[in-house]
């Protein structure tokens, strides 16, 4: 049986963490990528889980990427459909209308970082460790989306300039380009991910309506990659959905009566 390379830990506070499970430097495996796709569909199907975090054990690397041993001994055909696989994952984590935080608690370099850019939000960890791609130095390029999506959070010229460089930086530099939405220091990893753990509650309810927080993000990720009238039809075929939705009317009740809102991510 294989070990358990990633841990699914579902709070009762709406909040559900998965944790890359191979340290120190989390390396991802097929049968890592296996069972992180079977844990985001779990949580999909979760009506209880609202928010997601993904991070790294231990307090040395959120992920180095994937394990380089590993694709020196594989064969071309397993190489193709481990990328392949491994594409298919993150696409479904990014497609998932939940929030995904990717906490990041050490070095986040390589297919680390491509797995993180497919989180919505990034929080670091002040001074824990390095952020980057640097396959360049390998003789290949980011191919677990991060020619594609690195462009999309920083701009094409200085995205190929950090890949065609393989510039590794400080998270600090990584808030000023985008890259990453925020830096928090903290004593622990434990206590790093608390705090992280506490941002996230903020999007799950009672405080936030969790559902329009998700269909945002599928507005957000589909619309995007559409011809604008498309996505301008995505947006409000959405809409009318939350305009049935509980918590709209929850909003709007709470909005008349001057109270605050109590969703329920319905």
């Amino acid at each position: 049986m294989t070990d358990a390379l990633v841990t699914y830990d579902r709070g009762d506070d709406g909040v559900a963490v998965l944790t890359l499970a191979d340290p120190p430097a989390n390396t991802y495996s097929y049968d890592m990528m296996k069972q992180l796709d079977g844990f985001v569909l779990e949580a999909r199907m979760d009506d209880d889980v609202h928010v997601l975090i993904l991070t790294g054990a231990g307090g040395k690397f959120f992920s180095a990427g994937a394990d380089i041993k590993m694709l020196a001994t594989a064969g071309r055909r397993f190489k193709y459909y481990f990328c392949l696989h491994a594409n298919e994952t993150l696409n479904r984590l990014e497609q998932t209308p939940k929030l995904v935080i990717a906490a990041l608690n050490g070095h986040c370099v390589g297919g680390g970082l491509e797995v993180a850019m497919a989180a919505d939000l990034r929080i670091a960890r002040k001074a824990a460790g390095k952020i980057g791609l640097p396959e360049v130095s390998l003789g290949v390029l980011p191919g677990t989306g991060g020619t594609q999506r690195l462009p999309r959070l920083v701009g094409k010229a200085r995205a190929f300039e950090l890949m065609a460089t393989g510039h590794l930086m400080e998270f600090e530099e990584a808030l000023a380009l985008g890259l990453v939405n925020e830096v928090i220091e903290a004593d622990t990893p434990e206590a790093f991910l608390e705090r992280v753990r506490e941002r996230a509650r903020a999007f799950a309810p009672p405080a936030s309506a969790s559902k329009v927080v998700g269909f945002i993000k599928r507005a957000v990720q589909s619309g995007a990659e559409s011809a604008f009238g498309e996505a301008l039809a995505l947006e409000r075929e959405l809409q009318q959905q939350l305009f049935e939705s509980q918590d709209a009317r929850e909003g709007v009740a709470a909005y008349l009566e001057k109270r605050p809102p109590a969703f329920k991510g319905r």
